[in-house]
């Protein structure tokens, strides 16, 4: 590019070659900002692949380089055409850049120059002539009429009879209206209209550009149809076939062969063979959504399917649906949802009954790849099938997914391919039904277990995250388990809720990780050694540990279980928690209620009788409890049992201060632990 601001010269942004066959290079005398204002067409199709453009940004024009020469007696047209938009303002009371005004300048005289192209196109009066009327006639009047001039020169109707032939179809049915054999032919456009041959030998680009560049909705008749260069599915435009026999082939694996660029399109009953992309789908022309690929093969492409975000994040790739495809023969991988440049995510796609075959192929890549994706990406009723000797995976999810869904997954393969690969980084993938046929794992997990599976997976069939279950019957539980066996501070983090801990090398410290991080989080910890060294369960982050205090398991088989309620972890159970004890200074019976450990009364008031419950209570069996006399009076407190004989089928008497009995009741009797 010049240094020189460009200048605008007083020309028409638009110029013609007659093509000759051998020439690669056609000049365009007019300035442009960016290779996107130049648009390039071939009789009259618009093309997107094949050239380099030069000149940007000179006074003078450049040229456009094609890599194939066009071939002879085509028309290449070389036009100056952009949106006609303001999208930026001068600050106020910003610095003022001559610069900055020379481009607004530059930008409104080109926009002028381009309506005035434009209005050079029509009809119009000659400029010394006083106008007629302007207004045609009414829709009704001019249906089925052409447009004449009557004596004044005003535009009127004018009958055909006898200058065309009458309407001559009706449909069958009541109501049908009587039609004109061309307007009927007009409802469906064949590529073989604008010169299609389908033979797989004579390049069909251009006849199916030029059918696309005309009409919404063309049809592709049973044949071959070889290509050069990308076909190109605009906005709300559709490009179906008869089924497999509808076959458009690439000429090599150099390009795209099929592009749906904008939204709302349809791409149905084809089959497509070879290309560097077998079908695209990206908003290269606009929104690349509401797109449907539904009946249609994929076969020898380099990579099958591609959803990309592309480069403009208001052109973005979502809500597309993709249902009954084969994808053969893929070289890289059959399904790959990319992000090629600046633009958002592949988002909300659904796939149905998608299937990928290697079918012998060396697949290198994945069969489904989200490379990039989130919000509900689905694949639901889909197959992989893929080449064991060089295939990476049949399902990959890459780091920079997140809530991808596997739904009744078919994944096969052999010599070790992962059935379901999860890269580290990838978010919330659920995972539903999986049948796993290749020799690889079924879930090759790098995610750090940020996914769900419901009867996938192996030897888990299911795992769950953050699940609230309001009643759960369960016939067998079982938790993970981490052993711990080096001296020094570990810091749990949740992934384990039993912890065996070996301090036979050393003492060790076990630090919860901060309540307010772990809420409902329940973790048991497990000394399972016999030395002296003490295991000591504390908290992160200065938090004041179970309970409030540090807890140190001495013995054992010491053990603790904690629960945190998001403020404090607390002690549910412990084998080193101190028994509950119960004061009361009395007369008379005192019923043992069995609701603490230790009762220490004191009779000093008066004698005391304490009654156990009976030994067959539900509160009693099995249960020890300990009774203890506490006062230095004469009066005594005497242990029996509520209609019963009392421990060891008698009354026991503590008749001195600090006097103890501890009993236990089998379900039948209360014995005697120990006396003192």
């Amino acid at each position: 590019m010049s240094n020189q601001h460009i200048k605008i010269p007083a020309v028409v942004p638009v110029v013609r070659f007659l093509a000759n066959g051998s020439q690669n290079d056609f000049t365009y005398p007019f300035p442009i900002f960016s290779a996107d204002d130049l648009r390039v067409s071939l009789n009259g199709a618009l093309q997107s692949y094949g050239y380099s453009v030069s000149g940007v940004g000179e006074s003078a024009g450049g040229q456009v380089n094609f890599a194939i020469p066009p071939a002879a007696g085509v028309v290449v047209m070389l036009e100056r055409r952009f949106p006609l938009e303001r999208m930026t303002d001068f600050l106020e009371g910003g610095d003022f850049s001559a610069r900055a005004l020379n481009n607004e300048l530059d930008f409104l005289m080109m926009a002028l120059q381009q309506v005035q192209r434009d209005q050079t196109a029509m009809l119009r009066y000659t400029p010394g002539e006083m106008p007629a009327a302007l207004d045609l006639p009414v829709k009704d009047l001019r249906a089925g009429k052409a447009l004449g001039f009557d004596d004044s020169g005003n535009p009127v109707a004018v009958s055909l009879e006898g200058s065309m032939a009458t309407p001559d179809y009706t449909a069958s049915g009541m109501g049908a209206e009587t039609r004109s054999s061309s307007d009927k032919l007009s409802d469906l456009v064949s590529v073989r209209d604008f010169g299609a041959i389908g033979d797989g030998l004579t390049d069909d680009t251009l006849a199916l550009q030029q059918a696309l560049a005309s009409h919404q909705a063309v049809f592709v008749p049973a044949g071959t149809y070889l290509v050069t260069a990308p076909v190109t599915i605009g906005a709300r435009q559709s490009l179906q076939g008869v089924g497999a026999a509808s076959v458009i082939k690439a000429q090599d694996n150099s390009f795209i062969t099929v592009e749906l660029a904008a939204g709302q399109a349809l791409l149905s009953q084809l089959r497509i063979e070879g290309g560097l992309v077998g079908v695209a789908l990206r908003g290269r022309l606009g929104e690349c959504v509401q797109n449907t690929l539904c009946d249609v093969q994929i076969i020898g492409a380099n990579t099958g399917l591609v959803l990309d975000g592309y480069n403009d994040s208001n052109r973005p790739c979502y809500w597309n649906h993709l249902a009954r495809v084969l994808i053969e023969q893929p070289i890289m991988h059959g399904v790959h949802l990319n992000l090629s440049g600046a633009g958002d995510t592949p988002n909300a796609n659904r796939f149905h009954m998608v299937r990928v075959y290697s079918k012998g192929a060396a697949t290198s890549g994945h069969g489904f790849y989200v490379q990039y994706g989130q919000l509900n990406n689905s694949f639901i009723d889909c197959e992989a099938n893929v080449n064991g000797a060089t295939a990476q995976s049949c399902v990959c999810v890459g780091a920079s997914s997140d809530k991808t869904l596997l739904l009744n997954f078919l994944c096969e393969s052999s010599n070790g391919v992962p059935n379901v690969k999860l890269l580290n980084g990838s978010q919330e993938t659920a995972i539903i039904n999986l049948t796993a046929m290749s020799d690889g794992p079924a879930i090759e997990d790098a995610s750090g277990g940020n996914y769900d599976a419901l009867n996938a997976g192996w030897p888990d069939k299911n795992r769950l995250r953050k699940t609230v279950v309001t009643d759960l019957k369960a016939t067998l539980m079982r938790f993970d388990t981490e052993y711990i066996d080096s001296a020094g501070t570990h810091n749990l983090d949740l992934s384990h809720s039993v912890h065996l801990v070996d301090a036979t090398a050393g003492a060790i410290n076990i630090a919860l990780p901060a309540a307010a991080s772990a809420t409902g989080a329940q973790v048991t910890i497990k000394k399972v050694d016999n030395s002296a060294y003490i295991v000591t369960v504390s908290e992160q982050s200065g938090g004041a540990g179970p309970d409030g205090s540090t807890l140190q398991l001495g013995g054992r088989y010491d053990y603790v279980t904690v629960i945190s309620n998001g403020a404090n972890w607390h002690i549910q159970s412990s084998s080193r928690m101190a028994g509950n004890t119960r004061y009361a200074d009395t007369t008379g019976t005192y019923d043992i209620d069995m609701a603490v450990d230790t009762y220490l009364l004191s009779s000093y008031g008066g004698a005391l009788t304490a009654r156990l419950p009976p030994a067959n209570a539900a509160q009693a069996i099995g249960r020890t409890v300990t009774i203890k006399k506490i006062d230095s009076s004469g009066n005594a407190v005497t242990v029996t049992e509520q209609g019963g004989a009392g421990p060891d089928q008698t009354s026991q008497p503590l008749t001195s201060q600090y006097k103890a009995v501890t009993v236990i009741s089998n379900g039948s009797q209360w014995y005697v632990v120990s006396k003192n």
